[in-house]
């Protein structure tokens, strides 16, 4: 396979991902060392704790991924790094490492949209895939995760049209709220998968922000509708002890039904902007496409419409370094190079509205 192969480093929140990667495409090594456990007992991510656990762990899994991918340095093309958005502390851990290797080993260093490398995973082969056709622009791209939800139109690469965007809460984040008024824990979205899959009554209705015909997203009122209908299951079970838990398949329910409302905008959302762009495929990337409702509802409403949807692994759609690499050497090989003073951008845009 042509093209660079690519050292790069992902710690935008609470994930520590390296990875190498050569010609943009193929997989050589992606190590990534998860903080969930860690931020469980708190229902969510402490900037603080995940910036010192960035540190303890970015070394060990810059070994395993060198030792995995079994290249030199001379081998090695160039370096990149997520530098925005996401928490300021956990981008400079990654953003350091980056730059003193790439001052040591004199290599090319690009920073890389977190954002970006979302929409990049869906180029991505394993080290042991068979090649398949890359995605075909123009394009849309869905990128849903714990802290963003948005619409892109790409007509080449590394071009965005922004089409449309959450404007209040990301979808991720809205799992991990009901989550927890569910009981059922953080991280919220897996969490909710697997227990409304374990429904036998599917008679929840959550409200549809729609928005009119907009491509945009709003989770915010959803959310405030959810703890108003577990309020009323928790009443209706006669529970008073705020500890006291809902009945199973009266949690199945709820989560049957929340995750319906939100997949059903999604889906629905993205199918239109395919249809107005004129797109010749779709793809999605993020956190919450790991999620196996939203990939099977929005691979069926493609294929009717003769869309190729292009979701990469549940693995690759959460943070890691490989997209990273995808997105970085596209950069390298455009041109690209970022200076010793690249520094982090928590509020880092990947487009804007034209």
């Amino acid at each position: 396979m042509s093209g660079p192969l690519v050292l790069a480093i992902e710690s935008s929140c609470d994930e520590t991902g390296i990875a190498l990667v050569e010609g943009g495409r193929r997989i050589r090594a992606n190590v990534v060392a998860s903080q969930v456990a860690m931020h469980a007992a708190t229902g969510g991510i402490v900037p603080e704790v995940a910036a010192r656990a960035h540190l303890r762990w970015v070394l060990p899994v810059l070994d395993e991924a060198w030792n995995d991918g079994g290249i030199e340095w001379s081998d090695l093309d160039g370096i990149a790094v997520t530098y925005g958005p996401g928490l300021a502390g956990s981008l400079l851990v990654g953003i350091n490492v980056a730059k003193t290797l790439a001052w040591v080993h004199d290599k090319p260093l690009v920073g890389v949209n977190h954002l970006e490398g979302h929409v990049y995973a869906a180029w991505l082969l394993d080290a042991d895939e068979e090649e398949r056709p890359e995605p075909v622009f123009p394009l849309v791209a869905l990128v849903v995760s714990g802290g963003h939800t948005f619409l892109v139109e790409m007509t080449d690469h590394l071009t965005y049209r922004l089409l449309g965007q959450t404007l209040d809460d990301a979808a991720g984040e809205a799992f991990d709220k009901v989550g927890r008024l569910l009981g059922l824990g953080y991280p919220g979205g897996p969490a909710i998968m697997h227990a409304a899959a374990r429904a036998t009554r599917r008679d929840a209705t959550f409200p549809r922000a729609w928005l009119g015909d907009s491509w945009d997203f709003s989770f915010s009122g959803l959310k405030t509708a959810a703890r108003r209908i577990v309020e009323e299951a928790r009443r209706d079970a006669s529970l008073t002890d705020v500890s006291e838990p809902l009945p199973d398949a009266v949690v199945a329910e709820l989560a049957s039904g929340f995750q319906d409302s939100v997949v059903d905008v999604l889906v629905t959302k993205t199918i239109r902007a395919a249809e107005a762009t004129g797109a010749c495929s779709i793809v999605i990337g993020g956190g919450v496409a790991a999620n196996a409702v939203l990939r099977d509802r929005l691979a069926a409403e493609a294929e009717a419409r003769g869309l190729p949807l292009i979701v990469p692994r549940p693995g690759l759609c959460t943070d890691n370094g490989a997209m990273i690499g995808a997105a970085g050497a596209r950069r390298l090989a455009a041109g690209e190079r970022s200076g010793m003073d690249l520094d982090a951008r928590p509020s880092l845009p990947l487009a804007r509205r034209r």
